[in-house]
Protein backbone atom coordinates (compact mmCIF):
# COMPACT_ATOMS: atom_id res chain seq x y z
CA UNK A 1 0.00 0.00 0.00
CA UNK A 2 1.36 3.38 -0.98
CA UNK A 3 0.78 6.16 1.49
CA UNK A 4 1.12 9.89 1.23
CA UNK A 5 3.28 11.50 3.88
CA UNK A 6 2.79 15.23 4.40
CA UNK A 7 5.86 17.46 4.11
CA UNK A 8 5.84 18.30 7.83
CA UNK A 9 5.63 14.60 8.67
CA UNK A 10 8.55 13.85 6.34
CA UNK A 11 10.57 16.43 8.26
CA UNK A 12 9.66 14.71 11.53
CA UNK A 13 10.74 11.34 10.13
CA UNK A 14 14.07 12.67 8.88
CA UNK A 15 14.68 14.48 12.18
CA UNK A 16 13.92 11.30 14.11
CA UNK A 17 16.04 8.94 12.03
CA UNK A 18 19.10 11.13 11.52
CA UNK A 19 18.75 12.49 15.04
CA UNK A 20 18.90 8.96 16.48
CA UNK A 21 22.25 8.43 14.74
CA UNK A 22 23.44 11.80 16.00
CA UNK A 23 22.54 10.83 19.57
CA UNK A 24 24.58 7.66 19.15
CA UNK A 25 27.53 9.67 17.85
CA UNK A 26 27.40 11.71 21.07
CA UNK A 27 27.39 8.45 23.03
CA UNK A 28 30.28 7.07 20.99
CA UNK A 29 32.52 10.09 21.35
CA UNK A 30 35.09 8.12 23.35
CA UNK A 31 35.80 5.99 20.27
CA UNK A 32 35.03 7.68 16.98
CA UNK A 33 31.85 9.71 16.73
CA UNK A 34 32.50 10.03 13.00
CA UNK A 35 32.54 6.24 12.48
CA UNK A 36 29.35 5.89 14.52
CA UNK A 37 27.58 8.56 12.47
CA UNK A 38 28.85 7.17 9.18
CA UNK A 39 27.84 3.57 9.91
CA UNK A 40 24.40 4.59 11.18
CA UNK A 41 23.67 6.96 8.33
CA UNK A 42 24.86 4.56 5.64
CA UNK A 43 22.32 2.04 6.90
CA UNK A 44 19.59 4.42 5.73
CA UNK A 45 20.75 3.92 2.14
CA UNK A 46 19.22 0.44 2.24
CA UNK A 47 15.84 1.66 3.53
CA UNK A 48 12.86 0.70 1.40
CA UNK A 49 9.17 1.61 1.20
CA UNK A 50 7.90 5.12 1.78
CA UNK A 51 10.32 5.51 4.67
CA UNK A 52 13.18 4.73 2.29
CA UNK A 53 11.98 7.43 -0.09
CA UNK A 54 11.70 9.97 2.72
CA UNK A 55 15.17 9.21 4.06
CA UNK A 56 16.73 9.18 0.58
CA UNK A 57 15.32 12.62 -0.18
CA UNK A 58 17.94 15.30 -0.53
CA UNK A 59 15.72 17.80 1.24
CA UNK A 60 17.56 19.65 3.94
CA UNK A 61 14.38 20.60 5.76
CA UNK A 62 15.44 19.51 9.21
CA UNK A 63 18.02 20.99 11.50
CA UNK A 64 19.74 19.03 14.20
CA UNK A 65 20.82 21.65 16.65
CA UNK A 66 22.01 21.71 20.18
CA UNK A 67 25.16 21.73 22.24
CA UNK A 68 24.72 18.47 24.08
CA UNK A 69 23.12 15.07 23.84
CA UNK A 70 20.46 16.34 26.25
CA UNK A 71 19.56 19.17 23.85
CA UNK A 72 19.18 16.70 20.96
CA UNK A 73 17.31 14.12 23.02
CA UNK A 74 14.70 16.73 23.97
CA UNK A 75 13.36 16.74 20.41
CA UNK A 76 14.78 13.61 18.74
CA UNK A 77 13.30 11.05 21.15
CA UNK A 78 9.77 12.51 20.89
CA UNK A 79 10.21 12.72 17.08
CA UNK A 80 10.92 8.97 17.03
CA UNK A 81 7.67 8.27 18.86
CA UNK A 82 5.74 10.76 16.73
CA UNK A 83 7.09 9.23 13.51
CA UNK A 84 5.86 5.78 14.47
CA UNK A 85 2.46 7.18 15.43
CA UNK A 86 1.96 9.19 12.24
CA UNK A 87 3.00 6.27 10.04
CA UNK A 88 0.83 3.82 11.99
CA UNK A 89 -2.18 6.08 11.46
CA UNK A 90 -1.85 5.44 7.71
CA UNK A 91 -0.20 2.03 7.46
CA UNK A 92 0.97 -0.18 10.32
CA UNK A 93 3.42 -1.97 8.01
CA UNK A 94 5.14 1.31 7.15
CA UNK A 95 5.36 2.18 10.86
CA UNK A 96 7.05 -1.18 11.41
CA UNK A 97 9.33 -0.47 8.45
CA UNK A 98 10.42 2.79 10.11
CA UNK A 99 11.08 1.04 13.42
CA UNK A 100 13.11 -1.67 11.68
CA UNK A 101 15.05 0.85 9.61
CA UNK A 102 16.04 2.90 12.65
CA UNK A 103 16.85 -0.23 14.65
CA UNK A 104 19.18 -1.45 11.89
CA UNK A 105 20.87 1.97 11.78
CA UNK A 106 21.33 1.82 15.55
CA UNK A 107 22.85 -1.66 15.28
CA UNK A 108 25.16 -0.49 12.49
CA UNK A 109 26.23 2.52 14.54
CA UNK A 110 26.97 0.28 17.50
CA UNK A 111 29.23 -1.87 15.33
CA UNK A 112 31.47 1.09 14.54
CA UNK A 113 33.58 0.18 17.57
CA UNK A 114 35.15 -3.20 18.03
CA UNK A 115 33.65 -5.39 20.68
CA UNK A 116 30.48 -4.80 22.61
CA UNK A 117 28.97 -1.31 22.69
CA UNK A 118 30.16 0.81 25.57
CA UNK A 119 27.77 1.27 28.49
CA UNK A 120 27.09 4.80 27.22
CA UNK A 121 26.23 3.56 23.71
CA UNK A 122 24.12 0.75 25.17
CA UNK A 123 22.14 3.22 27.28
CA UNK A 124 21.55 5.58 24.36
CA UNK A 125 20.45 2.61 22.26
CA UNK A 126 17.98 1.65 24.98
CA UNK A 127 16.53 5.17 25.01
CA UNK A 128 16.14 5.23 21.22
CA UNK A 129 14.46 1.81 21.12
CA UNK A 130 12.22 2.79 24.03
CA UNK A 131 11.12 5.91 22.12
CA UNK A 132 10.32 3.78 19.05
CA UNK A 133 8.21 1.44 21.16
CA UNK A 134 6.40 4.23 23.04
CA UNK A 135 3.91 4.77 20.20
Amino acid sequence: MSITIAAADQTTIRTAAFGAVTLLSFAGIAGSAHKVATEGTLAFAAATGQVGHVLASKKNDFKLKGKSAADYADYVLPALTDSVKLLAAQDEAEAQNFKTTVTIAVEAANRAHKGAPSPVMAEMTRKILEALDAA
